[in-house]
């Protein structure tokens, strides 16, 4: 039997994510209806659905619209077009991940995960037989690794370097000179890189004119790259279930293409129109504008509650993405992160994630916060958030 570890993140959203007041820990920028989709069109007759399509399985590796529109944002300021021949559709960008350690890792190989992160990218390739190094990041850091410790951890089965950009707690995001020296690492030992881009192209407090703006990892010219996305967390679309893999090496889709006949036969019809909907060029750059302009407002609010409270909290300020990840300490110490959430949720109603439970028990003080929901939960949310610190915040246990 395979042992499968809790996930402990979605366990504890499973939880508590119906039973709060003020969700404050949902990753995705703030969700849309159809009707609010509709609205963000430029094209306000065109439809949806074809209601008139048969139901059947579809087109297998995903429907054309999709994917070519999935093509188009690939191919934006490179000198050789992504195919859509090179992107298979998945249900979610957790299946598109899981796809892709299953076609690749197993027994016998050696994979590298940027840390702290969401679980699945670690566990899933452990759960698979291979072994698997944490590639730590550190706020001191601003929350990057070093290239020297990945040189370091580097061994002949290294098969796979895992890294998620921007990140899930951090909100902190690899540079374009960086990206360029894991690629050169990588040539020189021929490993796969795969690029979980989810939270891509929500860049809040970084402009496209910084030289250091991190492009796709698709466009740095290394073929040996698998990239993952989604339309849950950039595109307010959770619902729908829609997530990709990209690759420019034909050889790798394949492969993953070939694993996932075991797992998926097709994405569902209905979720790939809604989704190629959203990335049509009369939709998608309202609907980034929207989200963008959410994470800005709501970041500045999230920024005064640090001030108000900088006897008690600290962070490294996100640069990108829909999360921070921010320590509460009392005295110099810091709180356990799981009694501040459960106190926290019944005390005010406001959904935290603790650091320590769900990205690592190194992680003492630390809470996720998703910030980018409606700007009115997450105002009132903070508002609770600061009375409770203020308040009850001598109740709460110190970490271990």
């Amino acid at each position: 039997m395979v042992k499968i570890n809790d996930f402990a993140v979605e366990s504890w959203m499973d939880a508590y994510e119906t039973k709060c007041k003020y969700n404050i820990a949902e990753t995705c920028c703030a969700s849309v209806s159809l009707d609010q989709l509709r609205e963000l069109s430029e094209d306000k007759d065109r439809e949806i659905f074809d209601t008139s399509k048969v139901l059947n399985y579809g087109a297998i590796r995903g429907s054309d619209d999709l994917r070519n529109n999935l093509a188009r944002l690939y191919s934006a300021k490179v000198t050789t077009p992504l195919s859509q021949d090179n992107i298979i559709t998945t249900p979610g960008a957790i299946q598109a991940n899981y796809l892709t350690a299953y076609a690749l890792v197993g027994p016998g190989d050696h994979v590298i995960c940027h840390y702290p992160t969401y679980q699945s990218l670690y566990e899933v390739p452990k759960q698979l037989g291979a072994e698997v190094d944490l590639w730590k990041a550190s706020p001191h850091n601003e929350w990057a690794p070093t290239i020297e410790d990945l040189k370091a951890l580097i061994k002949p089965n290294t098969k796979l370097i895992v890294i998620n950009n921007p990140n899930n707690p951090t909100g902190a995001v690899l540079k374009k000179s960086f990206l360029q020296e894991l690629i050169d690492v990588a040539t020189e030992h021929n490993i796969t890189i795969m690029s979980d881009e989810v939270y891509r192209p929500i860049f809040h407090s970084m402009s496209p004119l910084d030289k250091e703006f991190p492009p796709s990892l698709m466009s740095m010219g290394y073929s040996n790259i698998v990239v993952t996305g989604s339309m849950s967390k950039a595109y307010s679309l959770a619902g729908i279930r829609v997530g990709w893999i990209a690759s420019r090496d034909s050889s790798l889709i394949e492969k993953i293409a070939s694993a996932r006949h075991y797992t998926t036969i097709s994405v569902s019809a209905f979720d790939e129109q809604i989704a190629a909907y959203a990335l049509h060029p009369s939709t998608i750059h309202k609907l980034l504008a929207r989200n963008i302009q959410l994470a800005k407002a709501n970041l500045a609010l999230l920024e005064k509650f640090l001030i108000k409270n900088e006897d008690e909290c600290e962070w490294v300020k996100p640069v990108a993405g829909t999360t921070a990840f921010i320590k509460f300490h009392r005295d110099g110490k810091p709180v356990d992160s799981v009694d501040f959430c459960k106190k926290l949720l019944e005390k005010t109603g406001v959904l935290f994630t603790p650091g320590s439970e769900c990205f690592g028990s190194e992680w003492k003080g630390y809470v996720r916060v998703g910030f980018v929901n409606q700007t009115e939960i997450v105002k009132q949310g903070l508002e609770e958030t600061t009375k409770f610190v203020r308040k009850f915040l001598d109740d709460v246990e110190l970490a271990a």
